[in-house]
């Protein structure tokens, strides 16, 4: 399926030119083939043990807010260093910091080697003001795109919408498996069309970085389409849901704001309780987090 054209249209938008791919000193740097085969079938080896799970956009006990409708997310996901669950909201300073980020598991060895390097990157690419004090990648979000059985039908749900990310200071993202479209576009009115700012393909094994005023705050960022080209189908087994890429979205939240499952407020504990009882199922980590909350 091809994606969706943008018709052209007169616009305020003064942004930077598209590009393709590099670095732009402004704060976006791609690095294609970044996973070399040897950190790649580790990563794949780590998947195959992972147990990911389906997340509500709203605790399911409770009705969904006013003019919003309670749904399961897109797809299944997995967080490593600490958990956002959808529930709970996102991480969103200055107000949104409380009980967002709740204690998940290590990076494995294989990524933790990567997120040193990522981390020495940033901070040499980057201006200084880009990288705020105490930065460091300790939260993870590994997203799997591809198609989920609903219906008896297999329906295509490797997509995001545009939005922004909140935490402070550069994110990083590993691309596994078939390519991803993904675009920077300018913020805009509802029904209004604009140019992307900047269009890529972030093929098997990519990294992209991005930080700073424009490419943090002033650009939203989506991904339009994955390719289904080699019939790729990655780890780990997930019924009803197949997997052709994986992408690790690496950001940073404070220290601070992270907090064991167990010092969670009672309404919040139990809001996430369910989904915290079903990774204890296969994670040691979240077996102890369940059972120092007793």
């Amino acid at each position: 399926m091809k994606p969706r054209s943008l018709p052209a249209r007169r616009s305020s938008w003064r942004g930077p030119a598209p590009l393709r791919a590099g670095t732009d000193p402004r704060g976006h740097l791609i690095v294609q083939g970044y996973v070399r085969e040897r950190a790649r079938q580790q990563i794949l080896e780590y998947l195959a043990r992972l147990h990911p799970i389906w997340e509500f956009r709203f605790p399911v006990d409770r009705p969904a807010p006013r003019g919003e409708t309670q749904r399961r997310l897109l797809r299944p996901v997995y967080w490593l260093g600490n958990w956002q669950f959808a529930c709970l909201d996102y991480y969103r300073p200055p107000k949104g910091i409380f009980e967002r980020s709740v204690g998940a598991e290590p990076f494995p060895p294989v990524l933790a080697e990567l997120v040193r390097d990522i981390e020495a990157r940033a901070r040499r690419i980057f201006p200084r003001e880009y990288v705020p004090a105490g930065w460091h990648l300790n939260t993870c979000l590994v997203n799997f795109y591809g198609d989920r059985l609903e219906g008896g039908r297999w329906i295509d749900s490797a997509r995001v919408g545009e939005h922004r990310d909140f935490e402070p200071g550069p994110v990083a993202s590993l691309s596994l498996g078939e390519r991803a479209l993904f675009q920077f576009v300018p913020r805009r009115k509802a029904g209004e069309r604009a140019e992307p700012a900047l269009t890529q393909w972030l093929d098997d094994g990519a990294l992209q970085l991005f930080a700073g005023p424009l490419y943090k705050d002033r650009l939203l960022h989506r991904i339009q389409r994955v390719d289904d080209r080699t019939g790729v189908e990655l780890p780990p087994e997930i019924e009803g849901f197949r997997t052709r890429r994986v992408n690790f979205t690496f950001r940073y939240v404070p220290d601070e704001h992270v907090i064991p499952f167990a010092r969670l407020s009672e309404p919040a504990r139990g809001d996430v309780r369910p989904y915290v009882e079903e990774l204890a199922q296969h994670s040691p980590f979240f077996a102890r987090a369940l059972a120092a909350a007793r």
